[in-house]
């Protein structure tokens, strides 16, 4: 076990659900009964991890630290990446099984489907971490930006967060307090640079509300990640990333490290969990609190 698994468990936001209740403390005791604490965050839990490409991805980091919270993962990899994500599923705790998905494909989502019903027989959470701009779409071309790009922008960025959801839903069903978790980055306001994605993610935002009214009754939550930047790979395709983390470094109350993906990774956990069995429909913000402040700080 990792000492950062070790670490993670002593903080005292997870340490109630992981300990055993005191002599005597009946009310304690009848908690942990119902929601089955765990000695782990996740464990026994299946989940698809999507958007693996390196070890410094968010989607990486969710799949590492969901192994070393007791997690069952597979994950997804599509056309001349999906060799890369083979090589990083080698690189987890436990090596990682990969499938191919083209996220556009329905053929390509059902055979996803069909090997996790025949591994699983049910799914207790997944990560949607895929997201896909064409060039002009992004670096202030804004007014530039033909409708095709834009339109692959939304298929790509947004609407597939509701057709994987809907393509795994006869799985997630049969799940464990199950869970749909998307990445995002704050789309209630324009950002420099970040242009069709900004109105990707803004369409993902309104997705992501109307699968929580229609999975909720259904038993299936669905939620956002709002991460600052990261240097990531898509990040390093967006002409001007180093300006829109800038503001981070500057704004940022509780600090930012644009290299540092875990933060993002460990709220993504709390929510794959049952700990967040109550919450659907919202956004979680992790970004050191940027999204808070209307304006920096006076020096």
């Amino acid at each position: 076990m990792s000492s950062t698994a070790t670490a993670s468990r002593s903080w005292s936001g997870w340490a109630s659900a992981s300990r055993a209740p005191a002599a005597g403390d009946d009310r304690e005791a009848e908690r942990c009964e119902r929601i089955a604490c765990p000695p782990m965050l996740l464990e026994g839990r299946k989940l698809l991890v999507t958007g693996v490409l390196t070890d410094k991805s968010i989607a990486y980091s969710v799949a590492r630290r969901a192994q070393e919270e007791g997690a069952e993962v597979v994950l997804t990899g599509f056309g001349r990446g999906l060799r890369i994500t083979e090589r990083m599923a080698k690189r987890l705790p436990t090596e990682a099984d990969v499938l191919e998905l083209d996220v556009n494909d329905p053929e390509q989502l059902d055979a996803v489907a069909k090997a996790l019903d025949e591994r699983w027989g049910r799914l207790d959470g997944v990560l949607h971490a895929i997201a896909f701009v064409p060039g002009d779409g992004l670096g202030g071309q804004f007014l530039q930006t033909p409708s095709a790009s834009a339109i692959a922008a939304f298929e790509t960025s947004a609407f597939s967060m509701k057709a994987l959801a809907a393509s795994l839903l006869p799985l997630l069903e049969r799940g464990e307090s199950p869970s749909v978790v998307g990445l995002d980055f704050d789309a209630s306001v324009a950002w420099p640079a970040y242009d069709w994605a900004g109105v990707s993610k803004a369409a993902l935002e309104s997705i992501n509300r109307y699968l929580a009214r229609d999975l909720g009754p259904r038993g299936v939550r669905s939620n956002l990640i709002a991460a600052g930047p990261l240097q990531t790979v898509a990040a390093s395709n967006i002409e001007g990333f180093e300006g829109l983390a800038q503001i981070w470094e500057h704004q940022a109350p509780l600090g930012w490290d644009l290299a540092d993906p875990t933060p993002v990774a460990d709220a993504c956990l709390f929510l794959l969990s049952p700990l967040a069995r109550a919450i659907t429909g919202e956004i979680l913000h992790v970004d050191g609190g940027v999204h808070a402040l209307g304006a920096a700080a006076p020096a």
